[in-house]
């Protein structure tokens, strides 16, 4: 029996006692690589763009520079999805590594804990990590000619607890009977690609995601549900009756299946509950956690840290907790 990824050596690159090591002065070393590749850790300018820089730490010792063209003081972070960070930049480069070695997801409690932070601290911190493996996520188109990819839907949330005597009760799967707090969440995955989620009111109401993530020509497995129906137009369709059977030799739904599975173990695992606006990042995150499995962890850090660096400051979560929990945008 070969050995699963996670039990090898390949999978280990990177420890969290190697990162706790690490002084102020190596990682902020670590941190302007990653910020400034193409000039080996040299720091630019984010306003214009200028080389003519020069130090002036703050009087903590933090780092920082200022620009000789625009006359602008920045740092490591500045307009950064890390932007105004207030906890050192080894302890950033800790929390990246913790959030990535949870192949199921972090929950903020357990990640509050870790860091000796407050719940509110811990919870923007890894909703700006989920931005970052979105922002990557998002971007993928999968599929093509003779290529084959899986979509299904599974629905999360909306709990609707049994009345408590057997004839009070009520079949909480139909509609009428539901909370109105219920999404489905629709992944398109392809064979041995990426995986492309969404999440909607209905399974037919992400017709239109599908078509716009998935190529014309993709050989698409999809089980027998009413909602797909409408894709026949477009790809050439396999179906499967779940009723009969998981996978035969011409449809599987698989890949997508286990998506669901990891999504599904965060979430009664991990967070015990997710809030309806916040789902479609977790599930983002999930996709971004399954294309990558087969990644180091030391690898997986430094993508999450590159990617957080390339991002400007979170319009959601910065300043979360100050505007009284508004209502975030999916994106």
């Amino acid at each position: 029996m070969s050995q699963h990824f996670l039990l090898s050596s390949r999978a280990k690159t990177l420890s969290l006692a190697q990162v706790l090591r690490l002084s102020d002065a190596e990682a902020e070393v670590l941190f302007k690589l990653v910020r400034w590749p193409e000039t080996q850790g040299e720091p630019i300018c984010p306003k214009c763009g200028s080389f003519a820089v020069y130090e002036c730490r703050r009087p903590s010792g933090a780092p920082r520079w200022r620009c000789k063209g625009c006359g602008g003081d920045f740092s490591i972070t500045s307009g950064t999805l890390f932007a105004s960070h207030k906890l050192p930049l080894r302890h950033y480069l800790a929390t990246i590594a913790i959030f990535c070695n949870e192949v199921k997801g972090k929950s903020a409690l357990a990640l509050s804990r870790d860091l000796k932070t407050t719940y509110k601290s811990a919870f923007v911190l890894a909703h700006k990590l989920r931005e970052a493996m979105a922002a990557e996520v998002k971007g993928h188109r999968i599929g093509g000619e003779g290529k084959v990819a899986a979509i299904d839907g599974a629905y999360f949330g909306g709990y609707v607890k049994p009345a408590n005597f057997r004839e009070n009760r009520r079949d909480r799967r139909l509609f009428h009977n539901q909370n109105g707090k219920r999404q489905v969440v629709v992944v398109a995955r392809e064979h041995n690609g990426y995986t492309v989620p969404g999440t909607f009111l209905t399974e037919v109401s992400a017709l239109p995601f599908i078509l716009s993530h998935v190529e014309k020509g993709t050989i698409v497995n999809a089980d027998e549900a009413g909602g797909w129906n409408a894709l026949h137009s477009r790809y050439d369709m396999r179906r499967i009756n779940h009723e009969e059977a998981y996978s035969d030799g011409n449809a599987c739904t698989n890949d997508a299946e286990s998506f669901f599975s990891r999504l599904r173990r965060a979430e009664v695992g991990h967070h015990h509950h997710v809030a309806g606006i916040y789902l479609n990042r977790y599930a983002q995150e999930s996709a971004w956690r399954e294309d990558k499995r087969r990644v180091s962890n030391g690898e997986q850090v430094k993508a999450v840290s590159g990617l957080a660096m390339k991002l400007r400051p979170s319009v959601d979560f910065c300043g979360y907790w100050q505007r009284h929990k508004q209502a975030i945008t999916k994106r």
